[in-house]
């Protein structure tokens, strides 16, 4: 039996035992002062904001820490019935792109703005991974301000991850295709030949946080897992973790595994930004939608682009470079000083980590292997490696740092978070998970100065650790305490979809800056009802806008006659409220786009075609006063051609 097949065999051993068995000693793995540790009293606020993937919900979800308490779903890449997102006519456009609407996405990393290194807690940057797009979320909203689609990609996982002061966010295709263009017509069969992969370089606004894709570099034809900028020293690299290196098209699980070693891909991205400077690029012909929210108008706007810089690694020999690693290498993680470099092969047995200063010294020597691949230069593992941990468990996935000079790697099949030192390479300590942890975080872990105090586990498959709930169990989060030597499992929590990254902050570094009301005298949409005397219903031929305003604890108007069979009538709701938290809902029976909620000072629209006559509530769904009940109307529909004239009231009025 080769090597190959029999690590195959122990990991589906491994998962097999792990998916029907608690692991060893579990039964103490909960601390006496576990509840003391989360408890947050009524009243009192959470110590981090957690900012957590929703995975195939498309969504990002936002939890208390330490307490574990879901703060807030943000609607991002796909349709959200609570917020109305992608139905209104406001937010539709925030959903289109280059195929048309889209409107569901899977969402799985999350990359928090950064200053010299640190989050900033200005904004939150999340990748669509099916569609391929990148997403702002701006953080005094808790809006999605803007997605970007990524030519050339496909399957958007390397992705979003960030340079030390967001000069640009990043994103590497998982799968290598050939080229967007009248030429990507090819047989599957040449994927060697003719399929390529694409790192995308999105350019951020410092001081607005707007996106541009500012290039792309083309690769070999791998398939790029993940990524992480250098920090310090290693500012100006880029590093990502390749696998399917044998460039393999069918039954990858085992053709894309062959090979002891596939590839940490270094790029020196100082060098690439001088290279499109100096017109080194070529423009490619690509079509991708840009859409940004406008806070002025309320509204989003969709942009077709047509071009994107590209530049091909292989004709500039001091851009990128291969450092080997075993094997089928997932995460791909930096120390917060910039020096060591974590490759986790998820069917390696060891844990690699490479030194910055090596690699550097690798490439003035000239350290590499004698055959380039695919016309990339191949340091010599040996000449890049600082050492390897030995023996720290099965199917190593991702790894982060406390700042104190310890690192913690996250395993999938033993389904344990293992500490080690970074300097000595000794496992200082393992703890369990339940099960199957996939992604781990600590509150800045990826940065610089992380916070240190906590971890997070993310993990798969939760027998027996919740109420059953049919088929699907919820996935779940476990939050440790590594204050002390020893990590304490203090928490556990369901989630929302599937949690792939997360990352938290400290709540003072955004909680004061919210945004409590939109200021109605700034609202600038083009159907604002300024009050309710502006409050209207206008006839367009076939078209009907209703000028409609809320306020507690009434609609105006609530009375609407004068509407036919035939007609579009397009509701544009403006809530006249200017105190936090008091949005108001509108809903209309019969609609099938879903509801409206509008916060205070803002103006939504619902378009409503009615299919059949008669008279028609309407109201607002969410609670907000004590006669909320009362806060209704009526809309009378007659038949297409009927002498009943547009009428509208309130009250008497």
């Amino acid at each position: 039996m080769s090597v190959n097949k029999i690590l195959a065999a122990a990991l589906c051993l491994s998962v097999t035992w792990f998916t029907s068995c608690k692991p060893k000693g579990s039964g103490n793995a909960v601390g006496a002062d576990a509840a003391a540790k989360t408890y947050v009293a009524p009243g009192k606020y959470d110590e981090l904001y957690n900012f957590v993937s929703g995975g195939f919900s498309g969504q990002l979800s936002v939890y208390g820490i330490p307490s574990g308490r879901l703060l807030r779903v943000i609607p991002v890449f796909s349709a959200d019935p609570e917020k109305g997102w992608g139905y209104s006519e406001e937010t539709k456009p925030m959903l289109n792109t280059s195929h048309g609407y889209v409107p569901w996405d899977d969402l799985h990393h999350v990359e928090m703005s950064m200053t010299d290194g640190v989050a900033d807690g200005k904004w939150v940057f999340v990748n669509g991974n099916n569609t391929p797009r990148l997403a702002r979320i701006d953080l005094k909203t808790f809006r999605t301000a803007e997605i970007i689609e990524l030519p050339n990609s496909a399957g958007n996982h390397s992705s979003p991850f960030g340079t030390e002061n967001s000069e640009y966010i990043v994103a590497g295709t998982r799968f290598s295709v050939p080229p967007d263009g009248d030429k990507s017509d090819v047989p599957i069969k040449t994927y060697k030949e003719n399929f390529k992969g694409h790192i995308s370089f999105v350019s951020i606004d410092k001081n607005t946080g707007a996106m541009d894709l500012a290039f792309q570099l083309k690769t070999p034809g791998v398939n790029f897992d993940l990524a992480r900028a250098g920090k310090g020293k290693s500012h100006d690299w880029f590093f990502f973790s390749c696998y399917n290196t044998e460039q393999a098209n069918t039954l990858l699980e085992v053709n894309a595994s062959k090979r002891d070693k596939d590839f940490i891909m270094a790029v020196n991205w100082k060098k690439a930004e001088e290279y499109v400077k100096a017109g080194k690029g070529v423009k490619q012909a690509v079509t991708y939608a840009h859409n940004t929210f406008d806070e002025a108008t309320q509204t989003a706007k969709s942009e077709m682009k047509k071009e994107v810089t590209v530049l091909d690694v292989a004709a500039f020999p001091d851009l990128v470079y291969f450092i080997p690693c075993p094997k089928s290498p997932h995460g791909c993680d930096v120390d917060p000083t910039g020096e060591y470099i974590v490759g986790s092969g998820k069917l390696a047995a060891l844990l690699p980590v490479f030194s910055y200063d090596k690699i550097q010294a690798a490439i003035a020597a000239k350290s590499f292997e004698p055959e380039k691949y695919a016309g990339v230069p191949v340091i010599k593992y040996e000449a890049a490696l600082y050492g390897e941990v030995q023996k720290p468990g099965l199917g190593p996935l991702h790894t982060e740092f406390d700042g104190k000079g310890n690192a913690y790697t996250s395993f999938f099949v033993s389904s344990e978070v293992v500490k080690w030192n970074i300097k000595d390479l000794k496992v200082l300590d393992r703890q369990p998970t339940y099960y199957s942890v996939g992604h781990l975080m600590i509150p800045g872990g990826n940065t610089k100065k992380p916070y240190g105090k906590y971890l997070i586990a993310y993990n798969k498959i939760t027998k027996d650790r919740y109420l059953p709930t049919g088929p699907e169990l919820s996935q779940s989060a476990q939050l440790y305490d590594i204050s002390g030597d020893k990590m304490q499992l203090i928490l556990d929590y369901p989630t929302i979809g599937e949690p792939h990254y997360a990352q938290a902050v400290p709540a003072e570094l955004i909680k004061d800056k919210q945004l409590k009301i939109f200021d109605i005298n700034a609202n600038k949409h083009p159907y604002k009802a300024n009050g309710e005397a502006e409050a209207k219903v206008v006839r367009q031929g076939t078209t009907v806008h209703v000028y409609l305003t809320t306020i507690r604890s009434h609609l105006t108007p609530d009375n609407i006659e004068g509407v036919q069979l035939g007609d579009e009538v397009y509701f544009h709701v403006t809530n006249l409220e200017q105190d936090w938290d008091v949005p108001h809902g509108f809903a209309i029976k019969g609609a099938n786009n879903s509801e409206l909620l509008i916060m205070p000072g803002e103006t939504t629209t619902l378009k409503w075609v009615p299919d059949r006559i008669g008279v028609f509530p309407i109201y607002c769904t969410d609670f907000c006063s004590a006669l909320h009940q009362e806060m209704s109307g009526y809309v009378r529909v007659s038949p297409k051609g009927s002498n009943v004239p547009i009428t509208f009231g309130l009250g008497d009025k």
